[in-house]
């Protein structure tokens, strides 16, 4: 199996940063794509950024500017670094990897269980 486990998250005033961290363990041939997604209260889970193998990135326009992702492929792990934190950007943060659990098979997405951020004075 896969397992994803993310840390960093906690109580933050407004403007202030946090750095996210995501590290994959188990039974790992490689990771493609790699990211960050959130879920406010009542709100649908959305895409924060993305990050692929080769280090393109991806950013939700809501962040652009403000976040950045970055990866260790040799540590199976995505960071995700926020700045100039704001009230809307309280939400549970989740990590995801697209694994290939072995040589010649297909990608299959895997989440963490997530972390929360709450940004208040």
């Amino acid at each position: 199996q896969v397992q994803l486990v993310e840390s960093g998250g906690g109580l933050v005033q407004p403007g202030g940063s946090l750095r996210l961290s995501c590290a994959a363990s188990g039974s790992i041939f490689r990771i493609n794509d790699m990211g960050w997604y959130r879920q406010a209260p009542g709100k649908q889970r959305e895409l924060v950024a993305t990050i692929t193998s080769g280090g393109r990135t991806n950013y939700a326009d809501s962040v652009k500017g403000r976040f950045t992702i970055s990866r260790d492929n040799r540590e199976n792990s995505v960071y995700l670094q926020m700045s100039t934190l704001q009230s809307g950007d309280t939400a549970v943060y989740y990590c995801n990897a697209d694994v290939e659990r072995y040589m010649g098979s297909s990608a299959m997405r895997y989440w963490g269980r997530g972390t929360q951020v709450t940004v208040s004075s």
